[in-house]
């Protein structure tokens, strides 16, 4: 097993805005939050954001809801302003007609232009840290993207050994690696299940501020990316191949990062799933079969 790795960050808080400076501070990181139909899930996820102090960051919310947009609800629009009197940019815009899961993240992923960018679900609470450690392992590993697979805590008691047997710790340098259906590394996909995350964690018994990095077949509802190495891979240009009605966009677009550059999972995980009912309700299309069946037939 490689060796632990304990976080850099020693607690201090980033360097904020002088007052009357012109315009904020440059930010290291872009969040990018995706929304739609989910105001009160919105609000947590912003309050997880709130309770980050490292690194600096701005926030991008791109919101599809049918009716008022999310941050219109006052426990929303309560943290876009502690966000903002933190001397953190929140840019708000809806983002109409719905075109697709796949146009929706290019759109944000072309409002960001810091050197790194995280796709942050808008179901996904992030403990305080998460942020500086998705980027100390980033700088790090010096891959393509890291991400923090959101854990369903209600699944704590739910203990499946028999899906967590494809567990490996990158161990040396993260290398590039070419996952389809049907490889093993495709395997790794129960990882992610319920709470497996949880328990992998307990069981190696991790330090405080300690985190492992490990293979995976792709990381959802929150993926810190290195932005070069996004649009090398032609970050989600491919939403014109799709229709309006798909999923596994976020699994494409890792795959073709990953056969670059790398990627890898960040144990243990410090977003915790909301577990709300999902508002992607049509999944008979995958992206990756669409898009990869056209490029490899």
């Amino acid at each position: 097993m490689t060796q632990r790795i304990p976080t850099q960050w020693n607690g201090a808080m980033p360097q904020r805005p002088a007052p009357g400076a012109q315009g904020p501070a440059p930010a290291p990181v872009d969040v990018l939050i995706p929304t739609c139909d989910r105001p009160a899930e919105l609000a947590v996820t912003l309050a997880g954001l709130a309770a980050q102090s490292h690194p600096f960051f701005r926030v991008v919310v791109s919101d599809q809801s049918q009716g008022p947009a999310g941050w219109e609800h006052p426990a929303a629009a309560a943290m876009v302003r502690v966000l903002r009197a933190q001397g953190r940019e929140v840019t708000l815009l809806q983002h109409l007609p719905r075109r697709g899961l796949a146009e929706h993240r290019q759109f944000l992923y072309e409002q960001s232009s810091a050197d790194r960018c995280l796709f942050l679900d808008d179901d996904i609470w992030l403990e305080p840290a998460a942020l500086a450690t998705l980027q100390e392992a980033l700088d790090r590993l010096d891959c393509g993207f890291v991400g923090m697979a959101p854990q369903g805590l209600s699944y704590l008691s739910d203990r499946r050994p028999g899906e967590t047997t494809a567990f490996e710790v990158w161990d040396g340098p993260v290398r590039p690696e070419k996952i389809r259906p049907g490889t093993p590394a495709y395997d790794r996909w129960p990882l992610h299940n319920a709470a497996n995350l949880t328990h992998l964690a307990e069981a190696i018994d991790l330090g405080p501020g300690e985190w492992l990095p490990y293979r995976v077949a792709w990381v959802g509802g929150c993926a810190m990316y290195r932005r070069a190495a996004l649009d090398d891979a032609g970050a989600f240009r491919f939403w014109t191949e799709l229709g309006p009605d798909h999923a596994g966009e976020d699994v494409l677009a890792q795959w073709r990062v990953m056969e670059k550059f790398g990627g890898a999972g960040i144990l243990p995980s410090a977003a915790v799933h909301l577990e709300s009912p999902t508002t992607v309700t049509e999944r008979n299309v995958e992206a990756y079969d669409v898009v990869l069946g056209k490029e490899e037939s």
